[in-house]
């Protein structure tokens, strides 16, 4: 596995390192000792998966108050994404900064979300499938959001958003 952090802090873009042969590749998804060793987060409370039917679809920017924080690594198994993490942390050197990164079922790359960190993304194909891993239990009554549209983070999406939940459309000026 390779680990390259990303310009928020904590975030990180990761890498397969593929064994190949003449009838594919393998490539471990989690290892436990490889995030610890970076101090990241080694046990898994969830996995989850998101299927989307149309490209445009916006889903974001989740993340789960304390003490039900939630850390998240997630990969487009199916089609393609556009990415994004929002750095929520006010005691953050990268607070209220955002990240972008194209997640493909062709790279194979994902993305390493910590706790205090908003998530979403844009499908940019039809049929995208968006795979979950996450360190953390899950609580609704804690799950939180800012729009995906807030004028606070300025979140440049690549295509016209289309598909977006009430929940996600409606939640306030951040800070309001």
């Amino acid at each position: 596995m390779t680990f390259e952090p990303t310009q928020v802090d904590g975030a990180w873009l990761v890498g397969l390192e593929r064994h190949e042969d003449d009838r594919g590749f393998f490539a471990r998804l989690w290892d436990a000792s490889e995030f610890e060793a970076r101090g990241l987060a080694g046990s898994l409370d969830q996995c989850s998966l998101s299927y989307n039917r149309r490209a445009g679809t916006v889903r974001g920017m989740h993340y789960q108050a304390a003490p039900c924080e939630e850390i998240k690594v997630v990969r487009c198994v199916r089609g393609s994404i556009y990415d994004v993490l929002l750095d929520l942390r006010p005691a953050s050197a990268t607070y209220r900064q955002w990240v972008g990164r194209e997640l493909t079922s062709e790279n194979r790359l994902c993305c390493y979300v910590p706790k205090g960190v908003a998530h979403g993304f844009q499908t940019l194909t039809d049929d995208a499938e968006v795979l979950y891993l996450i360190a953390g239990p899950y609580d609704p009554g804690l799950a939180r959001g800012v729009r995906w549209n807030d004028p606070a983070f300025n979140i440049r999406w690549p295509l016209t958003a289309a598909g977006i939940s009430d929940r996600d459309r409606l939640y306030p000026d951040f800070g309001a």
